[in-house]
């Protein structure tokens, strides 16, 4: 197994064990996350859906997040990804939620927001979210197996809070 298929094993097993059901929302990543998850057999028991919201418009339509919030921060922000991650959480199933957002290149940087900036969100019901960011390097396919690795690995630490 790759380190990608071990990670999304830890999460989906994690979150059986818990009796907790996930839901992802997506920019930059495109939906890897939820391959990543959907590609191991069983995963229908704890996966519930996956909002794939590369426009801004999706973002706000499908998940909530605030116009102001992606006028006032961009869609890559810290803002942003809790909106994201709490919008995926409040419209779902789910009772966790990851969230990426971020520039994944090769352009698309602005000041201080460089190629490789990527924003995390991580939402539990009951719980505070959870936020964090990392500037990747790499070209546009490593930064979003990055962003994935990540994500992955926030998802398994969510399921695993008592």
């Amino acid at each position: 197994m790759s380190e990608i298929e071990d990670a999304a094993n830890l999460v989906l097993n994690l979150c059986l064990e818990r009796k907790l059901k996930v839901a992802t929302a997506e920019s930059c990543t495109g939906g890897l996350i939820a391959a990543a998850l959907t590609e191991i057999a069983g995963s229908s028991a704890v996966f519930d859906r996956s909002f794939v919201t590369y426009s801004n418009e999706a973002k706000m339509d499908l998940l909530g997040v605030e116009e102001a919030t992606l006028q006032a921060y961009g869609a890559v922000s810290e803002e942003t990804a809790r909106e994201m991650a709490e919008g995926a959480v409040a419209h779902s199933l789910a009772d966790l939620a990851v969230s990426v957002t971020g520039i994944a290149g090769p352009t698309g940087a602005t000041p201080g927001k460089p190629v490789g900036l990527v924003w995390f969100g991580l939402a539990t019901k009951g719980a505070a979210t959870k936020t964090l960011h990392h500037v990747f390097e790499g070209d546009r396919a490593s930064v979003r197996r990055s962003a994935l690795r990540t994500a992955l690995s926030l998802l398994a630490e969510g399921a695993n809070q008592p």
